[in-house]
């Protein structure tokens, strides 16, 4: 679809839940990097339509990128190649961790999130969560 065939009014902010945990190899991270940043080159971001946030998780998760950091889709996707492959150290993957505070911290108005736009909220995950169960967090 170009952006001749794109809807106007889809205002929404995205927020990416990337798993790093030890369990990922770094040819598929770089092929999640690859992903993500062809994905991000499809968002309305240069109009600001679209904001996009990015968090890492493992056991423990970490903001990457605020919503609100980046206006145009070459800065977003120059930010996503650039980021760096770490070994955690764990097997573990919290996702249930990673999308309760994607709820709690990230689409907030102090995060750069818009209260008055749709949330969109896309997990990456290459690993099965060590709380399967507490994973069901209502966003």
């Amino acid at each position: 679809m170009d952006a001749a065939e794109r809807p106007t009014d889809c205002r929404s902010d995205v927020i990416i839940a990337l798993d790093v945990s030890g369990g990922l190899p770094s040819s598929e991270f770089s092929l999640m990097k690859t992903f993500l940043s062809q994905y991000v080159a499809g968002l309305s971001v240069d109009s600001g339509d679209t904001r996009v946030g990015l968090v890492t998780y493992a056991e423990d998760v970490e903001t990457v990128i605020y919503p609100n950091v980046y206006a145009s889709s070459a800065s977003l996707q120059a930010a996503v190649s650039a980021l760096p492959y770490v070994q955690t150290g764990t097997q573990y993957s919290n996702t249930a961790a990673a999308l309760t505070y994607v709820r709690t911290a990230m689409l907030t108005s102090a995060a750069g999130a818009r209260l008055t736009v749709s949330n969109v909220v896309i997990v990456i995950t290459a690993a099965r969560s060590y709380h399967a169960t507490n994973a069901q967090v209502r966003i």
